[in-house]
C-alpha cells in the first residue's frame, strides 16, 4: 500500500493510505462487495416479485396461493438460479466493464426462456405477466441497483481503497505503460504495487515510475505467494516463452492471484475474443467485427424507438431552447452542417445554433489560436459562441436536434463522432475504419473527456468501439453519458 508517497511491497498487510484511511486485504473487500451485490439482487428480485404477486393476486384472493404464490416463488428462484449459473456474481466481472451487465442480461433472458417453456408445459394462463412484466421489472431494478453500487465502489477507488494489488512482470517499457494506465483509470480497480523485470532492474535502478522492482521474471511466483498480490499482469518481454508462461501459471495454482496476459498483436477486447484448444494448442481466436446481422437490426430498432421517445420527452425543452437562441442573437434557431456518416456518405446534421451568424467563415481568422488536437478545431473561449450557446454546449443541449438524424437513420444513439468532410478527407486507411458504422449522438469519446481528449486517444476510442461493439456496451455508454453531460466536463 502507498505510504508516504512510496509503495509497500506487502499489499496483504493492513496499512494506512495517504488520506488516512485504513486499507485491507483485497480478498476481504472483494468478498464483501460480492455479498453486497448478491444481497442487492436477492432483495430487488423479491421486492418486484412480491409486489406483482400481491397487487395482481389481490383480485383473486381465494386462489392466491395456487395461482400467484407458487409462480412468484418459482420466478424468484428461477432468476436467482440463472444469475448463479451464468456466473453473474463472479468477482472478476463485478464493478467494471460491460461484462457484468452482459451476464446479468443473459441470466434474465435465460429465466424468460425457462419460464416460457414451463408455462407451456403447465398450460398456465398467468405466465405472461411474469414473462413480460416481472422479469423486465427485475432487470430494471437490479441493473439500477448494481450501477449505484458500482458508483460507490468507483468513488472508493478514487480515494485509493478497494483496489487489487498488482504485480506487473515484463519489459520496463510495457510495464511503464501499464502503470500509467492503472493510475489514469483507478475506477478499473488496479494498483501496480510491484514490478519484476528480466534483470530485476529498470531505467532508474530499483524503481520504475515510483513502483519498486522486487525481482526478476523468474521470481514472480515466489513474490506472489510471499506478498499476496491479487493480480499478476504479464506484459510483453522476450523472456516470456510458452513454456515459461505455462510454468508460471502452474506455480500460481493454489494462490489467490489471477494471471492476466496482455495481448501483443492487436488491441481487441470484449465479445470478439475467444480461447479455443486446437490440436492441444490454446489459441486466441478473434472473430470478425459485426457490421450487419441480427444485432445490428436490433440496434437500428432501438435507435429509432429511443430517438422517438426522447424527442417526445424533450419537446418542451427544445421549444424553449429554440426561443432562447432566437432571442439571444440574430439568425435561425437550428444550425445545419454537412457531416460524413457510414461508408463515407455525407448527410446534414442538425444542432441548435450556438455561434453568431457567419461563424464558419470567421474560422480562418482564428486558425492560429486552435487548441484542438489533430484534425479538430476547438477553442476553449471561442469569441464566436453566444451567451446562450455557451450554456447549451456545456450541457450538450445543442445536440438534441440530432435525435432527428437518429430517427431518419443517418446517425445512431451510440457510435463514433461524426466528422466534417474536410476531416474525413484527411483520414488515413486506419482512421477511415470509423466510417464502417453510423456516427453516434454519444460514444466512448463522450464519456471519456470529449474535447479534452488528445486526438490519438479520441481515434483509439472510436476504433475500439467499431471493433468491439455490443448491445451491452451501448447500454453502458448511454448510462454514463447522462453523468458526463451533467458534469459538463470537456465540453466547450
Amino acid at each position: 500500500m502507498r505510504q508516504g508517497g512510496l509503495v509497500s511491497p506487502f499489499p496483504s498487510a493492513r496499512g494506512r493510505l495517504a488520506n488516512g484511511a485504513i486499507s485491507e486485504p483485497a480478498t476481504e473487500w472483494e468478498q464483501r462487495y460480492r455479498r453486497t451485490v448478491i444481497t442487492s439482487d436477492t432483495v430487488a428480485t423479491a421486492f418486484v416479485v412480491a409486489g406483482i404477486g400481491i397487487f395482481f393476486g389481490a383480485r383473486d384472493a381465494a386462489n392466491w396461493h395456487e395461482k400467484w404464490g407458487i409462480l412468484a416463488f418459482g420466478t424468484e428462484l428461477l432468476v436467482l438460479g440463472a444469475l448463479a449459473v451464468s456466473r453473474a456474481w463472479s468477482p472478476s466481472v463485478l464493478g467494471q466493464g460491460a461484462e457484468e451487465f452482459r451476464r446479468l442480461g443473459r441470466s434474465l433472458f435465460t429465466a424468460v426462456v425457462v419460464l416460457a417453456l414451463g408455462g407451456i408445459a403447465l398450460t398456465s394462463r398467468n405466465i405472461k405477466l411474469w414473462i413480460f412484466v416481472a422479469i423486465p421489472a427485475i432487470g430494471l431494478v437490479t441493473m439500477t441497483a448494481r450501477y449505484l453500487l458500482r458508483l460507490r465502489l468507483h468513488r472508493q477507488r478514487q480515494d485509493g481503497r478497494c483496489l487489487r494489488p498488482v504485480l506487473a512482470a515484463g519489459s520496463p517499457e510495457t510495464v511503464s505503460d501499464l502503470i500509467t494506465r492503472a493510475r489514469k483509470f483507478p475506477h478499473l480497480g488496479w494498483r501496480v504495487e510491484a514490478v519484476c523485470t528480466a534483470d530485476g532492474l529498470g531505467p532508474d535502478g530499483d524503481h520504475l515510475d515510483g513502483v519498486p522492482i522486487v525481482g526478476g521474471l523468474a521470481d514472480v511466483a515466489n513474490h506472489v505467494r510471499r506478498d499476496g498480490y491479487r493480480v499478476v499482469a504479464v506484459t510483453p518481454d522476450p523472456h516470456w516463452s510458452p513454456d515459461r508462461l505455462q510454468r508460471l501459471a502452474w506455480n500460481l495454482e493454489g494462490s489467490d492471484a489471477e494471471m492476466v496476459v496482455a495481448p501483443v498483436l492487436m488491441e481487441v477486447a470484449g465479445p470478439r475474443l475467444h480461447v479455443d484448444a486446437v490440436l492441444g494448442i490454446p489459441l486466441l481466436r478473434v472473430s470478425m467485427p459485426t457490421f450487419t446481422g441480427g444485432r445490428r437490426v436490433v440496434k437500428g430498432i432501438v435507435d429509432r424507438l429511443g430517438a422517438a421517445f426522447l424527442l417526445i420527452l424533450f419537446a418542451p425543452l427544445m421549444v424553449l431552447v429554440g426561443l432562447l437562441v432566437l432571442a439571444d442573437s440574430r439568425g435561425g434557431a437550428l444550425y445545419r452542417q454537412r457531416r460524413v456518416g457510414k461508408d463515407g456518405r455525407e448527410f446534414t446534421i442538425f444542432k441548435f445554433r450556438t455561434m453568431v451568424t457567419g461563424a464558419h467563415d470567421a474560422r480562418a481568422q482564428l486558425a492560429d489560436r486552435n487548441e484542438g488536437a489533430g484534425l479538430l478545431f476547438k477553442l476553449r473561449r471561442d469569441p464566436r459562441v453566444t451567451r446562450v450557446g455557451a450554456v447549451l454546449r456545456r450541457y450538450s443541449i445543442d445536440e438534441l436536434p440530432q435525435l432527428f438524424n437518429v430517427l431518419t437513420g443517418s446517425m445512431s444513439l451510440v457510435g463514433p463522432r461524426p466528422p466534417l468532410p474536410e476531416e474525413s478527407a484527411a483520414y488515413g486507411p486506419d482512421i477511415r475504419r470509423r466510417l464502417l458504422v453510423k456516427p453516434g449522438l454519444t460514444g466512448l469519446w463522450q464519456i471519456s473527456g470529449r474535447s479534452d481528449l488528445p486526438w490519438e486517444e479520441a481515434v483509439r476510442l472510436d476504433l475500439r468501439y467499431v471493433e468491439d461493439w455490443s448491445l451491452a456496451l451501448d447500454t453502458v455508454i448511454l448510462w454514463k453519458t447522462l453523468r458526463a453531460v451533467i458534469h459538463g466536463q470537456g465540453a466547450y
